[in-house]
C-alpha cells in the first residue's frame, strides 16, 4: 500500500463510490420528499410499517454518512499530496500497512485510535 500511485487509485475508487452513493440517497430523498408532499395519508399511525419521518430521517443519516466519508476522502488525498499520508497525526509513527489497506482513510496507527 506504499506505492503512492496504488493508493491515489484506491483513494480515488473510495471517492467516486460514495458520491454515487450520495447521489443516489439525495435521488431516494427527494423521492420520499415528492411522495409525502402530495399525500394526506397518516402515516404516524400505519400499522403496516414505517413512516415517511421515519423513511426520510433515516435517509438523512446515511446521507451524512456519506458526506462523511467524501471529506475522510478528500483528507486522505491531502496527506498523499503532502506526504503525511500513513503517518498517524497522534504520535507521529507510520500506520502499519495492513491498517491502510483495511482502511484506506486511516489517520492514526491502531494503538493510538484505541487510546
Amino acid at each position: 500500500m506504499s506505492r503512492p500511485d496504488r493508493v491515489a487509485e484506491i483513494l480515488a475508487a473510495e471517492g467516486a463510490a460514495a458520491r454515487a452513493l450520495l447521489a443516489g440517497l439525495r435521488r431516494d430523498f427527494t423521492g420520499i420528499v415528492e411522495a409525502s408532499a402530495n399525500s394526506n395519508a397518516d402515516d404516524e399511525h400505519d400499522p403496516e410499517g414505517s413512516t415517511i419521518a421515519f423513511e426520510r430521517s433515516q435517509v438523512t443519516a446515511m446521507i451524512e454518512q456519506a458526506e462523511r466519508r467524501l471529506r475522510e476522502v478528500a483528507a486522505a488525498q491531502d496527506r498523499l499530496d503532502d506526504g503525511t499520508y500513513g503517518v498517524c497525526e497522534v504520535c507521529g509513527d507510520d500506520i502499519a500497512t495492513a491498517r491502510l489497506e483495511a482502511r484506506p482513510t486511516a489517520r492514526t496507527c491502531v494503538a493510538c485510535a484505541a487510546g
